[in-house]
């Protein structure tokens, strides 16, 4: 574990952190991801919040979700940014293990 020296939060600092897990996330697979981008895009965070409460088990939506927040910088922006980043990591594995396990079943069928 690496002991980090705390630097004061801007909204600079945190729109790196946006576009880093916006970098993970990627390009939108299917039509409510690009609905909820452009949403985000736009400033729609609320826009953003509704499709991620009403997709539940969507990890894309989720990590935009708690992106709006954060660009409030308030003291809980290292939490929302943590929380976004592990919902963007959740679903880069959900996407890859779909897309070996459809490698997987085309090499063995």
């Amino acid at each position: 574990m690496q002991a980090i020296q705390t630097q004061e939060l801007t909204l600079e600092r945190v729109n790196e952190a946006v576009v880093a897990i916006l970098n993970v996330l990627g390009i939108p697979e299917n039509d409510l991801h690009r609905d909820a981008l452009s949403a985000f895009d736009n400033g729609d965070y609320q826009t953003v919040k509704r499709l991620a409460a009403t997709n539940l088990s969507d990890h894309y939506l989720r990590s935009l979700g708690y992106l709006g927040g954060a660009l409030k910088l308030t003291p809980n922006t290292d939490t929302i940014l943590a929380e976004s980043a592990r919902a963007a990591a959740d679903f880069v594995k959900e996407r890859t293990l779909r897309e070996l396990g459809n490698a997987i079943a085309s090499a063995l069928n």
